[in-house]
């Protein structure tokens, strides 16, 4: 059975018109989130896509010590805040600490746990017991078959809205690949499941000092995501990628973001017989 998670005025589950996660993968300045997050809620609607906006206060797993992770924690939530309140969308957003969990649950509808700790039993069940709907991303290392030993550590808090969330696999050094088996194995658990695609076309340090990627395979990969039958689509989006503080490589430019979604929809209706 699926498990279905109230979000503002629309549904996230798997047997639900799938939802759309996204922004720029960090936090780049208050007026370029407020007219970024402005632009996709415009495009979403256009589509008819319910639309949850995604940014990071802090990137706590940069490549590089060097590498821009952010305005932190105080700064960014006040700006996702605004976001929430002057753009009128929900938001989702990284937690990286179990200190966290309470401070990013007063403003973000929904928390998300980073893939390299998703076993980590404590981070886990902090995030979870802040009360709010929680995207745990499976690690790259990870047997989706072994989620459901994470989705059952989440839920032993009493919080039972949570998402599984696939990113791509470790496949060798600097790569990754997307095993669709996974978004089927996971939604066996009734948990509502996410596809992030432009984390799945990584190059984890591919690039030295920072992360590669191939952004060229996000339109494919997440039509293959739809037509599997996901409860939301993840994705980094940018303006201008090449100039992206954080994920350019990956990231899909914005100027590209309505066609993709208006195919989406199309594909999610057919498999979803909406």
């Amino acid at each position: 059975m699926c498990h279905r998670i109230q979000i503002s005025n629309f549904e996230i589950a798997n047997d639900r018109p799938f939802a759309l996660f996204a922004g720029p993968c960090v936090i780049e300045g208050e007026d370029f989130t407020l007219q970024v997050a402005t632009q996709i809620r415009d495009i979403a609607a256009r589509v008819g896509i319910p639309f949850v906006f995604k940014s990071s206060f802090d990137k706590a797993n940069r490549t590089s010590v060097d590498g821009f992770r952010g305005p932190g924690l105080d700064e960014g939530l006040r700006i996702l805040q605004r976001v929430k309140d002057e753009v009128g969308v929900p938001i989702i957003t990284d937690v990286h600490t179990p200190e966290q969990a309470v401070p990013v649950a007063e403003v973000a509808d929904i928390l998300q746990t980073p893939a390299f700790l998703c076993r980590q039993t404590d981070f886990i069940t902090e995030v979870a017991k802040a009360g709010k709907p929680v995207n745990i991303k499976k690690g790259q290392f990870l047997a989706p078959w072994d989620m459901p030993h994470v989705l059952e550590k989440a839920k032993s808090t009493g919080n039972n809205d949570i998402m599984l969330c696939d990113r791509g696999t470790s496949f060798g050094y600097n790569n990754l690949v997307s095993d669709f088996r996974s978004l089927m194995v996971m939604a066996e658990t009734g948990a509502p499941v996410v596809y992030d695609v432009t984390h799945s076309v990584q190059q984890p340090g591919g690039l030295g000092g920072a992360t590669g990627g191939n952004r060229e395979y996000v339109p494919g990969l997440s039509r293959a995501a739809v037509a599997m039958g996901v409860a939301a689509v993840f994705m980094e989006v940018h303006p201008n990628p090449d100039q992206a503080k954080s994920d350019g490589p990956n990231s899909l430019a914005l100027a590209d973001l309505e066609g993709l979604l208006t195919t989406l929809k199309q594909l999610d209706r057919v498999v979803k017989k909406q």
